[in-house]
């Protein structure tokens, strides 16, 4: 048992694992050890008053014989100090950490061409706060209790109205599934295709390497389908006569920015009602367009045979771990099943705080604003890659928060890559997210949400001379 134990009249308690009832090893002993682990860890720091010997005896439930015998033997070993007049108080400082390996220091990142990440030192702070103290001032007490797995009826009925409006989505508040993000949604849901007979999914290659781990964790073995300049290659489905699910990005997809065509939107439909199939659609920047209103979601076409995720990671941070799973009824009920026995939902204030800023159109302002400085940043480094890299090659729509230039040249691209790197320049290339090789020229990822206009002009510079 671990007894609490009061350091002095109104201290603090520390548990100590002593245990009367047990007559293996003696009640000193026990006592001893205990408190040897706590000094040695830091719990009981140098200095600190332990209580008299007849206070802890009545606390333990024991004889002052036992602390007596216990606080002799600690003292003579150097643990505790004893004086006269002053009581009993820890004599030996915590033992230091663990010496830590010396590492080669990496090199200082001066210019980031990281895809994927908005710019996070434009978070709407103060939009947050004030919608927070919005929901701290209306929120009732049955909602700082536990709410429904699948989430808050707030944000759910929220999201409704927002994602049919936005990205003309066929819903119901009953089909959608909050959850900490896309990679739990797509755990979610592998487990459920598992579960459901289903052994593999169909993954885009290139494509994002973190959204592979999920479907792997759940037994399924992952299928590259090649990607061109029109989406995914969806006449590829028909190698693979058992595969039945597949992961897709139509509207912006990653990395190569490509749009799905409509001629392929069709066939994948159409592939998914043969094989009685589903149609997994990532939807994770398309917020994003620059040079027309984005296409509509997949899923608006076909609601029975699209699973939809959404999230804030790019909107506003992957620090809030919120996202959203919207699937067919069939897989709805599955996919709610699973939730009881895995995680108990999402912070529920931070649902309520993003119903807020849907609901009061702060979200929209922000995104506004976000659009319009990613516009700008896109089209500075497409410029500055005119200026620096003429013979390289944009690829991909006026979108998101990334671009693919390829470098039409016999450059290699790791060298490029590490050579870059070695140089404060971070930046990624077409190989990280292939799963399959393709020949190609080199290909350079390049995101620039994060970066200011000066610094993309500045960095491509570098990375040209790099290049050459």
């Amino acid at each position: 048992m671990r007894a609490p134990v009061a350091l002095g009249p109104g201290g603090p308690e520390l548990f100590l694992a002593v245990d009367p009832g047990d007559t293996a090893k003696p009640l000193h002993a026990q006592l001893e050890t205990a408190l040897k682990t706590a000094i040695r860890s830091g719990a009981l720091r140098q200095g600190s008053p332990l209580p008299p010997t007849r206070v802890l005896a009545a606390q333990l439930g024991c004889s002052r014989w036992v602390i007596v015998q216990a606080y002799e033997q600690l003292t003579a070993e150097g643990y505790l100090a004893s004086r006269a007049g002053s009581g009993t108080s820890v004599a030996l400082a915590a033992a230091s950490a663990l010496p830590q390996l010396r590492m080669a220091p990496a090199p200082a990142v001066r210019v980031d061409f990281s895809p994927g990440a908005a710019d996070l030192s434009a978070f709407p702070r103060g939009a947050w706060v004030r919608a927070t103290a919005q929901v701290m001032a209306t929120a009732t007490p049955a909602d700082l209790y536990y709410t429904e797995p699948t989430g808050a009826a707030q944000l759910r009925a929220a999201l409704t109205e927002h994602l049919s409006r936005v990205r003309g989505l066929r819903t119901s508040p009953g089909q959608i599934s909050i959850c900490a993000g896309t990679t739990h949604g797509l755990a979610l849901l592998a487990r459920a295709l598992a579960d459901g007979g289903h052994t593999s999914v169909g993954i885009e290659d290139p494509g994002w390497q973190r959204l592979r781990p999920p479907f792997t964790a759940a037994g399924l073995d992952l299928v590259p389908v090649p990607v061109d300049r029109d989406g995914l290659q969806v006449h590829s489905l028909a190698r693979h006569p058992h595969l039945r699910a597949v992961h897709v990005s139509p509207a912006h997809q990653f990395p190569t920015g490509a749009v799905l065509s409509s001629a392929r939107r069709n066939a994948l439909l159409a592939w998914a009602r043969e094989r009685d199939g589903l149609i997994i659609e990532d939807d994770y920047d398309a917020e994003y367009r620059y040079d027309r209103r984005p296409v509509g979601a997949l899923q608006a076409l076909d609601p029975d045979r699209v699973a939809y995720l959404g999230s804030t990671s790019k909107t506003l941070s992957p620090a809030l771990r919120l996202g959203w799973l919207i699937t067919p009824a069939s897989w709805h009920t599955a996919i709610v099943a699973l939730r009881p026995g895995s995680d108990l939902g999402v912070s529920v204030l931070d649902q309520l705080t993003i119903t807020h800023l849907i609901s009061s159109g702060a979200l929209q302002r922000h995104l506004r604003r976000a659009r319009a400085r990613y516009r700008d940043r896109r089209a500075a480094l497409v410029g500055a890659l005119a200026r620096h890299l003429p013979d390289a090659e944009v690829e991909g729509i006026a979108a998101g928060l990334h671009l693919l230039a390829r470098i039409p040249s016999q450059g290699d691209e790791r060298q490029i890559l590490r050579a870059a790197r070695q140089r404060g320049i971070r930046l990624y290339g077409l190989t990280d997210y292939q799963i399959e090789h393709h020949a190609s020229a080199p290909g350079l990822v390049l995101g620039y949400a994060g970066l200011t206009i000066d610094a993309i002009d500045h960095g491509t510079a570098e990375l040209a001379e790099l290049v050459r």
